[in-house]
């Protein structure tokens, strides 16, 4: 599997973005589109489990069962964003 984000867990190939941006608008080797733009999370108060909830929700929106989103999102925890959470 490639790199994901270490935000959302999705993988940063399917970003349709292209990955998040930085400030000084250059690409976020880290962040998905979704999640982070000019240098910030767009979801700066969430925390872990305001995430997971969130991605599960967007996941079932897009035809995926409420169980299989969670599968997708249960190692949010574990990654960089989440880790000092």
């Amino acid at each position: 599997m490639g790199q994901v984000c270490q935000s959302c867990g999705m993988p940063m190939d399917k970003d349709p973005g292209g990955g998040g941006t930085e400030v000084d608008g250059s690409r976020s080797s880290k962040y998905c589109s979704l999640c982070y733009d000019t240098g910030a999370f767009r979801q700066p108060d969430f925390d872990v489990s305001q995430m997971q909830a969130f991605c599960i929700d967007a996941l079932q929106k897009k035809g995926m069962p409420r169980f299989m989103g969670w599968v997708f999102t249960r190692s949010l925890p574990r990654l960089e964003r989440w880790k000092t959470s």
